[in-house]
């Protein structure tokens, strides 16, 4: 009898312990924030998301997976994509402003 207690009680530990460890879905900034923040229009949105990146345990193979799928655009490993290479960063939409010197 004393062992199917001790059995019974490090099942419920090893349970415990399973529902209190966080699952790797749950470390992943890309899992637990609006999915749209890394296809974002918004330059700063953008940021955001590459900023985010950088605390994630998975940075360097979510990276060298969209290098090798050549992503056509978002934010993947930290990077921002554009058809499928790596840009340092997003223009906002629109014309650029004039240059008040050229004027």
């Amino acid at each position: 009898m004393t062992n199917a207690i001790r059995s019974n009680e490090k099942e419920v530990t090893q349970m415990t312990i399973s529902v209190l460890e966080p699952t790797l879905d749950e470390l992943l900034p890309c899992r637990i924030n609006d999915a749209e923040l890394w296809f974002a229009e918004s330059p700063s949105d953008v940021e955001s998301a590459k900023s985010l990146c950088g605390d994630c345990p998975m940075q360097a193979l979510c990276l060298a997976g969209a290098l090798e799928r050549r992503e056509p655009w978002g934010v993947w490993g930290g990077q921002l994509f554009l058809q499928g290479a790596v840009i340092p960063r997003k223009r906002p939409r629109g014309r650029p402003r004039k240059d008040a010197s050229a004027a």
